[in-house]
């Protein structure tokens, strides 16, 4: 059985609409990066250094992670994956400072997913470890102390559309690249 791990910030859980959500509402007069003005992987990197204690106090608060929306197409396109005989297996990163984001990870599966749906995740400062044929993940570089027994498949976003040596896709584009007769 094919493997297939998913990172769960991008591809699933909208952290780019969440966070303008909470940034229009709470910093109205501020700047404002979009989704298709971001060139870095972290948030707070396309902020000047002035404004990225409130970048981060959003995606800090309680509840951020709890509330953020489904990325369009996710919930059809991994159930159109476990329909086509893989197994999904949710790999995702905490946070640093975590006191929030990894419970709020698991009460957002089951929101979306279903309660079994939480045994399937995987929290992990360093996917490297973690066993699987491929990963879908929108970070441009993962990266840890092992050499990866996955393929890294990137998850579309305008800040790792630099990285032109890994196949790419998003929801409506996943069978392009997996092989459907997993």
């Amino acid at each position: 059985m094919t493997i297939v791990l998913i990172d769960q910030d991008g591809p699933l859980a909208n952290f780019e609409l969440g966070f303008a959500a909470k940034w229009e509402s709470r910093f109205p007069k501020e700047i404002f990066v979009s989704l298709e003005e971001r060139r870095t992987f972290h948030i707070k990197d396309d902020y000047p250094p002035h404004l990225r204690e409130h970048v981060e106090s959003i995606y800090l608060e309680k509840g951020f992670y709890a509330n953020l929306p489904i990325t369009n197409g996710g919930l059809q396109g991994m159930r159109e994956m476990e329909n086509a005989g893989f197994s999904i297996y949710i790999c995702t990163a905490p946070l640093s400072q975590y006191e929030n984001c990894v419970l709020e990870k698991y009460t957002w599966m089951e929101k979306h997913f279903g309660k079994d749906f939480t045994r399937r995740i995987i929290v992990t400062k360093d996917k490297t470890l973690i066993k699987g044929d491929f990963l879908i993940d929108d970070a441009p570089n993962v990266e840890g102390i092992k050499s990866p027994e996955w393929k890294h498949i990137l998850f579309d976003s305008p800040y790792n559309r630099h990285v032109t040596d890994r196949p790419r896709i998003k929801w409506d584009t996943w069978r392009d690249i997996l092989p459907v007769s997993a």
